[in-house]
């Protein structure tokens, strides 16, 4: 089920931007969570509307709220955690400095196609 919210949750965020959104399964790798959501957004408007839809659509799949939201306020790397998967929302150049794609390099990616969504909507 984890992994199937984490697609759903890859989905909503790639309706929203043009950049690229990764999953990595870092559950071989971490103890606290199965899979990262990795996107961003081209500035700050965008990173909000991101989080806006992964939260409706997950919410419209019966996902309760996230444990904990951080960096709303600022924009630049929000992290969602909704306990087996964590988003992490970028803007564009953030995302480029941290590199967490490069940094957990390691964890399997997965695969998600944009149908996941669309037979939600």
């Amino acid at each position: 089920m984890s992994l199937e919210l984490a697609r759903l949750a890859a989905c909503a965020a790639t309706n929203k931007t043009l950049e690229e959104t990764t999953i990595l399964d870092v559950s071989g790798l971490l103890s606290i969570t199965e899979y990262f959501v990795i996107t961003a957004g081209r500035n700050e408007r965008q990173v909000h509307a991101i989080l806006d839809e992964i939260g409706a659509k997950l919410r419209a799949a019966g996902e309760g709220p996230p444990r904990h939201v951080e960096g709303q306020n600022d924009g630049r790397w929000v992290l969602v955690d909704y306990g087996s998967f964590v988003v992490h929302i970028f803007e564009a150049e953030s995302r480029e400095f941290y590199g967490l794609e490069r940094l957990w390099s390691d964890a399997p990616r997965i695969a998600f196609d944009l149908a996941d969504i669309s037979a939600r909507s």
